[in-house]
């Protein structure tokens, strides 16, 4: 190997191990959080964070990789297109934008970050008391609650529980006389305590899987995806009743 044939494989070694490569777990949680709010601010680490932008949900998930700084995107279904430009991308990180290149090295793209204060971004983590109402919430069991909100045209899924069934229904909480479908499941839950919590099903937007479901006081339920290292908090509508 001659000289100049060594230095471009040296330096394309230092480029390739100064450089990280997005997995496709990561980009699903990217993609997934897209659906969330359209914006996001990474911070150095492995943990990503979104809040959607009425504030009514948050997620946050723990990836393999770890990112070398803070930085900003505005535009996150924009950023996921540009990486599926390339092969294999590869993310090279500078103060001010990133560059994504692929296996070979020849083809790149210059992408710049946003500023922090343009975005909508978690401020607190969640602290979750403990949930009085628990279940399993599985794929299966989520895609028939979407399909019937679909068919019946509503947005609404109702939580109820009695004789340690939880029934899960879809409604139009304020109109008694409409349509619904319902599912009972098995779930622990106080049986001193009447309940119909509501959740809006277009805040629903979480990875496919099953999901350790609690809710806690009627106030929030926090969904735990069981595949993988992924956690949603979302709101309880205001409509809900609990112990009343």
């Amino acid at each position: 190997m001659n000289d100049m044939s060594y230095n471009m494989s040296l330096n394309h070694e230092i480029e390739r191990s100064s450089s990280m490569e997005l997995k496709d777990g990561t980009l699903q949680i990217l993609k997934n959080f897209s659906g969330i709010n359209p914006n996001i601010m990474i911070r150095k680490g492995n943990v990503l964070k979104t809040i959607s932008e009425t504030k009514s949900m948050i997620a946050i998930a723990t990836i393999s990789e770890e990112f070398p700084q803070d930085f900003g995107i505005y535009d996150l279904n924009e950023f996921i297109g540009v990486l599926s430009l390339v092969d294999t991308p590869r993310l090279k990180f500078n103060d001010e934008y990133v560059t994504i290149g692929d296996s070979t090295g020849r083809s790149k793209v210059k992408y710049f970050f946003s500023a922090e204060e343009t975005l909508t971004t978690p401020q607190k983590d969640v602290v979750m008391p403990g949930g009085e109402i628990q279940f399993v919430l599985t794929n299966d069991t989520m895609n028939k609650l979407k399909r019937a909100a679909s068919a019946l045209g509503h947005t609404e899924v109702s939580i109820t529980g009695k004789n340690n069934i939880i029934s899960l229904s879809v409604i139009e909480n304020e109109n008694y006389t409409s349509n619904t479908f319902s599912i009972d499941i098995d779930g622990i839950f106080p049986e001193d305590i009447d309940f119909n919590l509501i959740l809006n099903i277009n805040n629903l937007k979480i990875l496919p899987g099953d999901y350790d479901v609690e809710i806690a006081s009627g106030r929030i339920a926090q969904f735990t995806n069981k595949e993988h290292n992924v956690q949603y908090w979302i709101a309880i509508e205001k409509t809900s009743s609990y112990g009343v």
